[in-house]
Formats: C-alpha cells, structure tokens, sequence
C-alpha cells in the first residue's frame, strides 16, 4: 500500500492518573486495599476511575442490580409506558421508528418482540441511508399513515425531529420519542420524549444507549402491564433482551459505568449461552472468519470463540452495521428476527458478504481522502510562514467532500482519518444526490470525528447558520449541508478549531493508569484485573508504565511482523510483545535502558499459563539520555585529542570495523541507503562477542568515511543516510590518520 506523509511527526505524551506522590490519594488506596482485600494496583484503578470509598467500589466490582436505576425516574415515562400499552389494549398498530445502526438495529428487535409478544400488531421502519438519510422523514410518515399506523415509537432518533412529528400528527399519528442524542434547541411536541439527555430529566445516569432507553421503556411496560415491582421486570426483561442491549451499548461506544456495566457484563454472559437462531449464525461466521458455518456443537465441532467486548466491536457490530452502510439496515434486524439455524444462517453469510464488500469501498475512500488531504497539508505547510507550522497543522478540522462516495463509509473512514493525522475529520458525500442538480442547493450528508477534548456537537453548533442540520455526540457527529454552504462552513469551523484545539488534543495521547515495578507484575496481580471487567470507554483496559528497564532481549516473531523482548530491572525478567511493530523500528537496542507502556496479560500456550506484557510504547529513559549526553561529551573529547584506557573499549579493531562495513554493504546490496542508528548497532551486535557501542560506533564511521569507502550523512533525527562507491579504492584501515591518532590516545591511566 502506497504510504502518505502525515505533516510533522506527532508528539507523543504519556499521561500518568496516578504518580504514588498525593497523601490523598494514598490514603484512599490504602483504605480500599484493607476493606477490599486487594492489591495497591487494583486500588488505584478504581480510584482513578472514581471510586474512593469501599461502598462505591463494591457496587463497581459487582456489576450488579444495585446499580440499577428505576426507569420511571426518566422524564415521561409514565407517560409513554400508558400509551404504548393503551396502543397494544387497543389494537392499534405500531410503527417502530429506528436508526440504521447497531444501537439502532438491537433498539427496534428488542422492542418488536416486546410488543409482538404482547400480540400487538407492529410494522418496523428504518429508513434508507443513502435515499432518506438520518431521522424521521416525511416520506416515511407518508408510507406508515398509508398502512395504517395510529402509534409511532422512535427508538435511537427522534429528538431534534420537531416539524417531522408535528407532520406525523397532522397525518394522524401520536408519536412516542425515545432517544438518548444530546438535545439542542426545542424537543418535539408529542406523546411522551423519553431521553435522559433532556434538560429537565433528573434521571441519575445519562449515559444510556438509545437501546438502553428502550429497554427501560420495555422494564416500565412489563412492570405496568402486570403488577410487577421494578427489579422484577429486569430479571424477567433482562433474560429474553439483555443480549440484545449489551451489542447496541458496546456497538454505540457508552462508556461502561453505572447502568452500563451492569447490562454489557449481563449481556456478554447472555451471548455466550445465546440460542438465539439470529446470533447463533452471527457468532458462528465471526469464529470462521468471516464465513458461516454450523452452529458450535454440531458437525463442525469447532469452539466458538468466547464473546468479550472485542468481539462485539469488532465481529459482530461491522458486519450488523454493513446492512445499513451499503443495503438496507432490515436486513440485521430479519437475521435477529430469525426462527430457524438455517434461516438465520443464510442471512448471516449475506451479511458477512455486505461486509466484506463495505471493507473494499472503506479503503478506496480511505486511500482517496489520504492523497487529498496530503496534497493538502503539503501545500499548506509551504505557505506557512517559518515558525508557525505547527499552529496551521494542529489548529484545523479536515473538511472533505465528493461525489463518488458512499454516504453510508464516510463515518468510519472519518474515523481513520482522524486516528492517522491527529485532528478533527468530516467528510461529506453528495451519493444518491440528484445528478441534475450539481449546483450550490445541491445536498449532501457528512460525519465527523473528533478528538478528546473537542465537541463536536458544540463546534457544529457553532457553525448552524451553515448547515441544514446536524446532531451526535462529543466525538462523532452527523451533518446535512448544502453545497454552496461548504466554503463558509470551511472556514467556520476551522476558526472555532483555531480557537479550541490545543497541542495535548491534537497529540497521540497514552492515558496510563500509573507507575508499576516488578514486584507489581504477578499472575495473582493479572488474574485480579479481571474483577474489572468488561473494558470499554470510560473503564478502558488497564495501561501501565515501568520505568528504567534493561532491553535485554529482541526476538522477531510472524516473519519480523512483531517483537517479542526480554525486560530486566530489579533481578528480575518478564516477556513482553509489541505487536505491529518490527524489531528495526524500534526505539532502543539491547543493553538499552527503557520506558514501557503496556497492558498486563496471561499468555495462554499449549495449557501454560505466563505472565505477558502487551507493549503499547517505549521510549528511552531519563538515565540513558544521561548516558547518551555521556557519550557524547566523551566522543567530543576524544576527536578533541583526549586520551582513554583500554578498558573503556573505545578503540576499533579491523573486525569491528569490518563488522560496520558488512553491516552496510548488505544493506546497500538490497538496495538500502538509509537506516537508523538503533538498527545498525543491532545489525553490527547480533552474534558478536564484543559490543560496538555509541563512540566506537560513530568513530568507525569516521574512520570508513576517511578511507573514501563510504559516505555517510546524518539528519537531526538518528537517521544515516549512506552511500558505498561502486569502486572504492584498495587500501587498509591502518592507512587511517584518525586510527593511528587514537591508537596514541588509547593507554593505560
């Protein structure tokens, strides 16, 4: 694949939660470490995640009822529970009105076997993404009032539909919103507009996904219809749809606390029992790769893989997903619908085959909006006055828009673009838009993503007198614009970045949990993570940092694909792996003293259980830069006229010289003519008995470059770039006026 440049190299930061250094802090972690019973490591976790005291704690761990909250607590539930049950008594029919996505999806499948399970009559309705785009339509009320339909519920929509609804009830139709968008400006006039989101909701958790919300709506209807308390509609609702809620709030990106915790933890235990014949054939194509087959413990034999969050977001969601992005969204909710393995496995296989053709047109796009946005950042930068590049590459949102692009991929490739160059990204597609009409009213649909510290949402605000509407969350949104409005959005919106972005947001950012030593790193310290699970956003998978380790070791592993390193600090050892990274790329060598950041984990090979670190980063510590200034104070000195002692072992040898040499020319051979300075010392070291280390690395360049065998140049950055004549001339490396020179300096004290 082509590469792209992306502008300046990001800086890095590594953010710490905890340093060990607040008596606050401390104490709290020594209190959760005496009432709970756990490691101090454990402890900080949950008091960098807000639970301090015992009592807070418990209920985060247990993950259980007791963070439950009673749906009758959101604003206008009463009343939507009273009539959608008056719907169902009457024999009315029920339109349910979904988005086209995962939350969506799950959103109208749970409440469509709800009410068909009371005996209502229900139609379900998702829009067309490219042909109706986000929301309620007119075109949409028109179908369901031509049907029959006296009752609309929304479900993942809804709240910023004001004309749309008031249109639905001049057709006739009463319209019960349920939705969890943030709200901005006035909310519709109806039924009941169930959204913790609203201004006036009290409700103690806002978090919930728009099948989070129809979920309480199903617990409430339950409670109503029969006279049950509220925790025991949970139980009873939680056993037929809890599978189905946890998909959509994983697939919505929720943070995991409160409520959420409870469901995903519930959920996951349900899918991993699931008879379910929709999610049976689901679960079975992921576990092949993206093909179907027969349902675990039948003629295949083959395990299904164990249902995490992971699996979710990123098996099952693309591929739920991929209906509505490149078909039509139904056909997810039919293959949840199905009655039968081989129904339900059928319409898995279309699935996985909608998908694989959604990821061919994500690349094109992806691969398209790279060269522009290169070109772009190109010619921005050569515009730019000296000294303020970094304010025109990280004060922007990258704004694109085409034609040829599919309205339902810009979203994810957004994504991509956003995670590659570090800053805010909307494209927008004018897809399905009339060819006729090319001009300024032309319109089309856009998302965006933004970055941590930046919302989306309030920069779109900020921008409405440009936009036909918009709505999402603080890091990805929608939008609707007309053509001839795109400049002036452009320049909108890049002034509120210019105003907003900082260098932190726009920076690859590690959030680490906190310091750790050896004596942390334990399989007893490992196996107690997982009381934190499920990981997600807002309890993300424990990042750690150990600083000043001894790189002892560096094995290639998958054909030099990943690296696999031995780390040393304190007398002990532990394995590390850094997946997508190759051993030339890294920022160390051996005998090199590090930073790390990593994930802990257990490795699990052939029935061995070892303890493993998954390396995100690494950097050099604070004591090899120290040695590094060292070394090149001394090196300075040296080529001053300094003398050393042998022992210092500075002075090069024929072999080691030679060993420089080879190390070259075999690269050059391959048609190499650039590496850094951490793959030639590892080139030069493998399999060595002496080590050529920093001076006597740089005095052989020295010496070869003097010998007219090499020529050599050096960036600011530990990069040589080298060139060997193809003819060089014959003579030997004791004819070196710097060799013999330092052969002087070299004596004993």
């Amino acid at each position: 694949m082509k590469e792209y440049i992306q502008g300046p190299r990001r800086e890095k930061i590594w953010f710490l939660a905890d340093r060990g250094d607040d008596p606050v802090r401390e104490a709290q972690v020594a209190g959760l470490c005496q009432t709970l019973g756990i490691t101090p490591v454990t402890a900080r976790l949950l008091c960098n995640r807000g639970y301090t005291d015992s009592r807070q704690a418990e209920l985060f761990l247990g993950a259980d009822e007791n963070t439950w909250h009673d749906p009758y607590l959101l604003r206008d539930m009463e009343a939507a529970v009273r009539r959608t049950l008056e719907a169902v008594r009457a024999g009315e029919t029920i339109a349910i009105y979904g988005d086209y996505d995962v939350d969506g999806v799950t959103s109208v499948t749970a409440l469509y076997l709800y009410l068909t399970g009371l005996g209502a009559r229900v139609i379900n309705y998702i829009p067309s993404r490219i042909k109706e785009g986000y929301g309620m339509s007119q075109a949409g009320i028109d179908y369901l009032a031509a049907r029959g339909v006296s009752l609309i519920i929304t479900v993942d929509t809804g709240i910023t539909a004001c004309s749309e609804v008031a249109y639905a009830a001049a057709r006739g139709m009463e319209t019960v919103v349920t939705d969890h968008h943030e709200c901005h400006g006035d909310i519709p006039v109806c039924a009941a507009v169930v959204n913790p989101h609203r201004p006036d909701c009290t409700y103690p958790f806002c978090d919930l996904a728009g099948v989070g919300v129809v979920f309480k709506l199903i617990c409430a209807c339950e409670a109503a219809r029969v006279g049950l308390g509220t925790g025991e509609a949970l139980q009873q609702m939680g056993r037929r749809f809890m599978d189905l809620v946890a998909i959509g709030t994983i697939a919505d990106v929720m943070p995991l606390r409160d409520e959420n915790r409870f469901i995903v933890a519930r959920g996951l235990a349900a899918l991993n029992e699931t008879d379910r014949p929709g999610l049976c054939a689901l679960l079975d194509a992921v576990s092949g790769s993206g093909n179907t087959r027969p349902v675990s413990g039948t003629a295949s034999g083959r395990p299904r893989r164990k249902v995490n969050t992971g699996l979710v977001s990123f098996g099952i969601a693309p591929r739920i997903n991929a209906a509505g992005r490149m078909d039509h969204a139904m056909k997810a909710v039919d293959l949840l619908l199905a009655q039968t393995a081989g129904e339900a496995e059928r319409m898995a296989g279309e699935l996985c085959e909608i998908n694989t053709r959604r990821q061919a047109e994500e690349n094109r796009i992806a691969e398209e909006a790279y060269q522009r946005i290169d070109a772009q950042l190109r010619a921005q930068t050569a515009q730019t006055p000296e000294g303020e590049q970094a304010v025109a590459w990280n004060r922007q949102v990258l704004v694109l828009e085409d034609d040829g692009w599919m309205q339902g991929i810009v979203g994810i490739v957004a994504s991509r673009i956003t995670e590659k160059y570090g800053l805010p990204s909307i494209l927008i597609s004018f897809d399905g838009a009339s060819r006729s009409l090319t001009g300024d009213n032309d319109v089309g649909k856009g998302s965006g993503r933004s970055v941590k510290g930046l919302n989306l949402v309030e920069a779109l605000a900020y921008c409405e007198d440009t936009l036909v509407r918009f709505g999402g969350h603080e890091l990805a949104a929608g939008l609707t614009i007309r053509r001839g409005d795109i400049p002036a959005f452009r320049q909108k919106i890049n002034a509120y970045a210019a105003a907003h972005l900082t260098d932190d947001m726009t920076a690859v950012r590690y959030e680490a949990e906190c310091l750790v030593t050896m004596a942390d790193l334990t399989m007893a310290q490992a196996a107690e993570l997982e009381r934190l699970e499920p990981y997600g956003v807002a309890n993300q998978t424990p990042l750690f940092v150990m600083e000043d380790v001894t790189l002892q070791r560096i094995i290639p592993l998958s054909g030099g694909r990943h690296t696999k390193l031995t780390l040393y600090k304190d007398g002990q050892m532990v394995q590390a792996v850094w997946f997508g990274m190759t051993p030339y790329h890294l920022p160390a060598v051996v005998n090199d003293r590090v930073d790390v950041l990593f994930n802990l984990n257990i490795n699990e090979y052939q029935g061995v259980r070892t303890l493993q670190l998954i390396l995100q980063d690494m950097r050099v510590s604070e004591t090899q830069c120290r040695m590094r200034r060292m070394e090149q104070e001394r090196l300075a000195q040296v080529c001053a006229g300094a003398s050393f002692r042998p022992e210092e072992q500075l002075l090069p040898d024929r072999e080691d010289i030679a060993r420089v040499y080879t190390s070259l020319r075999n690269r050059a051979r391959r048609g190499e003519h650039a590496c850094t300075e951490q793959q030639l010392t590892e080139d030069v070291n493998r399999g060595a008995g002496a080590t050529v280390g920093y001076v006597k690395l740089r005095l052989i360049l020295r010496i070869l470059e003097e010998m007219q065998v090499l020529h050599i140049s050096e960036s600011g950055e530990g990069i040589f770039a080298f060139d060997l004549p193809e003819d060089p001339p014959r003579t030997s490396v004791d004819a070196s006026p710097l060799l013999r020179r330092l052969r002087t300096q070299c004596r004993d004290a």
